[in-house]
């Protein structure tokens, strides 16, 4: 696309034209798209990053001063790229540190049937640590599925899935 085609779409984005912003989507989405999905491997992921680049180019094009467009995007989608690592980052921490704290948090129910929840809680342990969170934040944390998939960063028919086969390797030690 010659320069002076790029500028006038950049001129009409920053006036709020929304047709100027769409062209701009349609120039850098595939580009934006390719170097997301390079750094993380994730279609769904680079798909989520992509959508923040592009609301974060409407929320600054404002402070675009001109040079070299690409840059100023790329640059951004680097700073979008690391703001979700910190994130993954801060979101594992908390989970291994409550995954920690129920470990070592000692069940004491009261019960008539007090083998029974020695036992799930003995199968609990035995259970993949990713499934046995999962488990726990469905039954007794009571979480939707869909808070729980948006929690977990994953499409809401994983999660389904995890808790579907979690239950059942339940099951299986429970007997």
């Amino acid at each position: 696309m010659p320069q002076h085609d790029l500028e006038r779409i950049i001129k009409g984005a920053k006036k709020g034209d929304h047709d100027c912003f769409s062209q701009l989507v349609d120039i850098y989405a595939k580009r934006c798209f390719g170097y997301f999905f390079r750094l993380t491997g994730n279609r769904h992921s680079s798909e989520d990053l992509l959508s923040q680049l592009f609301v974060k180019l409407v929320e600054k094009i404002g402070t675009y001063k001109g040079g070299n467009f690409d840059s100023w995007l790329f640059a951004m989608a680097s700073n979008v790229f690391h703001d979700y690592l910190r994130f993954k980052h801060r979101q594992t921490r908390l989970l291994e540190e409550h995954s920690r704290r129920i470990e070592l948090e000692p069940v004491h129910v009261e019960s008539p049937d007090g083998d029974e929840l020695d036992k799930l809680q003995d199968a609990l342990s035995k259970l993949d640590s990713d499934v046995r969170e999962i488990i726990i934040m469905r039954f007794y944390s009571q979480l939707p599925f869909k808070e729980m998939a948006q929690i977990r960063r994953e499409p809401i028919g994983t999660t389904l899935s995890k808790v579907h086969r979690g239950l059942r390797k339940l099951r299986e030690l429970m007997e």
